[in-house]
């Protein structure tokens, strides 16, 4: 009874090779050379399709079984009996089949053939195809006791049928018996299986009809199985998911009960990836493979490519492996791979595939030795791999030097655009431009274009002191990939080369004038000319009485001694020296590239010189019958005396916010007037009428600071800084006649403005006291117009604060708008009534008002204010109010250029108030 075990174990081999010799004849058609390549390893036919036979073709695969016909190769048959189709890295088809599959011939589980045709034909419904025939052969010898194969779509586990040796004095009669035993021996197996549902078993031939695959050789039964089956389970062992079949197959006769462990178990993971390397994860040793896990041990672990060992994995892998896992790392782009350029939504990058295969011998007590083979196809997810675009552009040579790379091969390029003119690479030579590949010494390239500077296309702009930007725009246009996805990338270079030469100026004087003379090379170009702020041009010129000249090479700028924009550098009795700018601007960005500069000294016993901070100087000659003591001249204040005299000169300097200067409205001019004087004594004042011979002298000094009332109410008001320095003002100076009947009257208003210590605004802080006042709390200010006109009265206008004196300062910040209190995120103001008190005559010429700050601010502080002084219309204009403004909605303002009675405008200055920490602080004298 045991031999027939034997028997029957043998069956199916002897009638694989019966069956050839019933087949009919067919016309085999050799393929042509190098079309298809096979090879055997690890007991898998393995077959490559060489791609370029196929270019705009199609084929299919058929079976050729032993009895002599074909079947078509599908997905379902594919799965069932051990075949696979799919490509390799390359994009060559591989067709890989297993030495058990459905179609192979078998002799004694050690010579293995198998024939395939290969149909080709240009139309995809395959008419007229031709047909290559292709035998191939298999030796594979000696077969582990279990050998398990985890392929793409199968898992195939095949294990030594157990079954007593037949004497081989009975072998001929056991043979004989062969063909009865045939008939039977496919039915009577059985499969059982253990599934998360439960125990199932079923017939072989059922099985087949759920995917599987069952057979016996002679010495061998083998079990397929698709993955993701209703009988699979699915585990995660040391971190990899697992798909299990858990089975065994059973033969049962009535003297024989055969029962083997056909269990398989495979992974369908354990893949991870970085921007440099792909690791693959095996566990070490699987449960369901492995029951009693001490006896495990490992023999021995093999890898490959593409079907073939590799001996020395340590040249371009890294594998290791402990108890728990095998794993095997693969650097991108390592040799048996394949990197591959390819474009994803507009992104260009790569992919890279390798198709590994992993071989694990252990043994353990249940079986002698298992033979754990895994093929392993892996395809990274795609990298991005953004071009560079690298300037090696040398500014010496005037030419554009770009690289753009690294690509891989399959990559081509197929336009270039250059000023918004497509070309392709031969067009662009004949446009005088050079476009070449570059190769690099890791087996990538890049393409380089060569453009010189001067080109039409390229852009140019003057930049920084001396310098020209040169921008070359191009975008690529590349064919990516073995689809030739199309690719499109711009790219900007730039270079910036000192290529212009700055103009040089020179300066000289006469005795009453200072001259610029500035080349014109290139000069309205690039730049223009300013004075200041003004651009100088012909009005400017007019206006200023300069003299401007021409002719082809230079231009030649004459300045009068004393005029705007002349910048007094020393001002005393032994000289006056004086300082002329020419700013030379960009004309695009306003941006002050040079400064030409005259300095000459001059000698001059009259002159008035108005600084832009406000401080006036003097030189005033008193030609007088007889003449007078100059140490006893003064200016409106009496307390301001010359700063140094001699017999015939006095020379002053003072603060247009002192010694009683007023100031006044003209035009588009702010004026400040001052008035130096010598008046005659007469003592004693209550006796009798004397005769003295002291003359009664009046010298008016006015200074002009050019500025439009509109274009100043704007400077007050924003915190944008100006270009340049402020302008020096011009001054006049006139003798004032003792005749009453020739003095003009003069519209200049007398105003102060003083700091109170608290809110009752009783008490008034003296003008030699340092003010001191902590942070965050309010500081109140007084401005009072001292005039004994009672119908008149005064408004404030605009008020702000900066931390200078300087009327001109622009870190300032609103404090009144048109009369209105403004409230910002730095302060607060709040005005207070006026009533009649013994120090308030007249309450219209009085305002007051309390400025909070809301944010800590140290340091000093001043308040200034313009101011209009009026008297109300003699005819009613209804609700219009025209002079100064109130905030009151129902008062209509109108322009003040359109105003039915004139008004006087003033200006005043308070402080300085000096803000610090809240601590105690007192009042000292200075």
């Amino acid at each position: 009874m045991e031999a027939a075990g034997r028997l029957l174990c043998r069956v199916s081999l002897l009638l694989l090779w019966l069956q050839p010799g019933l087949g009919r004849t067919r016309v085999v058609q050799a393929a042509p050379p190098g079309f298809i390549e096979s090879s055997c390893p690890s007991r898998i036919f393995w077959v490559k399709l060489d791609k370029r036979f196929l270019q705009g073709k199609f084929f299919s695969l058929e079976l050729v079984d032993p009895s002599g016909g074909t079947v078509l190769l599908d997905e379902k048959l594919a799965a069932r009996c051990g075949y696979v189709l799919s490509v390799d890295v390359w994009g060559n088809p591989i067709f890989r089949a297993s030495v058990l599959g459905c179609h192979v011939a078998n002799k004694a589980d050690e010579l293995f053939s198998l024939t395939i045709n290969v149909k080709v034909s240009s139309s995809p419904d395959m008419r007229q195809a031709a047909t290559y025939t292709y035998p191939m052969y298999c030796t594979y010898s000696p077969w582990a006791p279990r050998e398990i194969v985890c392929e793409e779509n199968y898992m195939e586990v095949s294990v030594k049928s157990d079954v007593p040796a037949i004497s081989d004095d009975d072998t001929a009669i056991w043979m004989s018996a062969l063909p009865e035993v045939q008939k039977v021996e496919y039915q009577v197996w059985q499969l059982i299986f253990l599934s998360p549902s439960g125990r199932k078993k079923i017939m072989v031939s059922d099985a087949a009809n759920l995917g599987y695959s069952f057979n016996n050789t002679l010495a061998r039964v083998f079990l397929r199985a698709p993955y993701s089956s209703n009988e699979s389970k699915l585990a995660v062992v040391n971190g990899v998911n697992m798909n299990s079949v858990s089975s065994t197959s059973m033969y049962k006769q009535r003297w024989l009960l055969l029962l083997i462990d056909t269990t398989v178990s495979c992974p369908i993971d354990g893949t991870r990836f970085t921007d440099t390397a792909i690791t693959w994860t095996v566990p070490s040793i699987i449960p369901t493979l492995v029951p009693q896990e001490p006896t495990f041990v490992s023999k021995n672990i093999s890898v490959g490519v593409d079907g073939q060992r590799i001996m020395h994995p340590e040249q371009n892998y890294i594998l290791e492996h402990n108890k728990t896992h095998i794993r095997m790392t693969v650097p991108i782009g390592a040799a048996g791979g394949r990197l591959k350029s390819t474009v994803a939504n507009g992104v260009h990058g790569v992919i890279y595939s390798i198709n590994l295969f992993l071989e694990h011998t252990w043994t353990d007590v249940d079986w002698h030795m298992t033979k754990y083979t895994v093929i392993k196809p892996i395809t990274t997810p795609f990298m991005p791999r953004i071009p560079t675009v690298i300037n090696n552009t040398l500014p010496e040579k005037r030419i554009f030097d770009v690289a753009f790379g690294s690509f891989l091969p399959d990559v081509s390029l197929v336009t270039i655009t250059i000023g918004n003119v497509p070309l392709s690479p031969g067009e662009a030579e004949h446009h005088g431009y050079k476009v070449y590949e570059i190769t690099f010494p890791n087996g990538t390239k890049g393409f380089n274009l060569e453009v010189p500077f001067d080109d039409p296309t390229v852009l140019k702009e003057y930049v920084n002191r001396n310098e020209t930007k040169y921008t070359l725009r191009v975008n690529y246009t590349l064919h990516v990939g073995p689809e030739m996805k199309p690719y499109n990338h711009p790219a900007e270079v730039e270079c910036v080369v000192a290529d212009i030469e700055l103009p040089e100026a020179v300066g000289y004087c006469d005795k009453e004038n200072l001259y610029l003379a500035v080349p014109v090379s290139a000069l309205y170009q690039y730049w223009n000319l300013y004075i200041g702020n003004e651009l100088l041009n012909q009005q400017t010129v007019l206006s200023n009485r300069y003299l401007l000249t021409t002719n082809s090479t230079h231009l030649v700028l004459q300045v009068p001694l004393f005029t705007m924009g002349i910048i007094y550098e020393e001002v005393s009795f032994q000289r006056l020296k004086t300082r002329f700018d020419l700013a030379l601007r960009k004309a695009n960005t306003l941006e002050t590239i040079k400064t030409f500069s005259v300095s000459c000294n001059f000698n001059s016993s009259e002159f008035i010189v108005c600084y832009p901070n406000g401080t006036v100087t003097v030189s005033a000659p008193m030609k007088t019958i007889p003449s007078i003591d100059m140490g006893k001249t003064k200016l409106k204040d009496s307390t301001c005396k010359p700063k140094d005299f001699n017999e015939e000169q006095a020379f002053f300097q003072f603060h247009v916010s002192t010694c009683g200067t007023l100031l006044k409205f003209e035009g588009d001019h702010i004026i400040y007037e001052n008035e130096i004087s010598y008046e005659k004594k007469i003592l004693p004042p209550w006796g009798p009428p004397r005769i003295t011979r002291d003359p009664d002298y009046r010298l008016t000094v006015l200074c002009y600071y050019p500025t439009k009332e509109r274009l100043m109410h704007t400077a007050m008001v924003s915190n944008l800084p100006t270009n340049g320095s402020p302008p020096f003002g011009y001054g006049t100076m006139m003798v004032r006649s003792n005749v009453a009947g020739h003095r003009r009257t003069r519209q200049v208003l007398n105003i102060i403005a003083r700091v109170s210590k608290d809110e009752s605004f009783m008490e008034l802080y003296e003008p030699n006291l340092t003010i001191v006042k902590p942070s965050l709390e309010p500081i109140f200010f007084e401005v009072e117009l001292k005039d004994e006109e009672p119908n008149v009265e005064l408004h404030l206008n605009n008020c702000w604060m900066t931390g200078s004196s300087d009327f001109k300062s622009t870190s300032q910040w609103n404090i009144t708008v048109d009369g209105c209190g403004n409230e910002n995120n730095k302060s607060v103001t709040e005005f207070y009534p006026v009533s009649a008190s013994r120090r308030v005559k007249h309450p219209a010429h009085f305002k007051r008002l309390a400025v909070r700050m809301l944010i800590p601010l140290l340091g000093q502080v001043h308040l200034h204010c313009t101011v209009t002084v009026c008297s109300p219309p003699k005819v009613s204009s209804g609700n219009i109010w025209t002079c100064g403004g109130w905030c009151d909605p129902t008062r209509k303002r109108i322009d003040q250029h359109s105003e039915p009675y004139s008004g006087l405008h003033g200006y005043v200055l308070a402080g300085p108030v000096w803000i610090v920490d809240p601590e105690p602080t007192e009042e000292k004298n200075i």
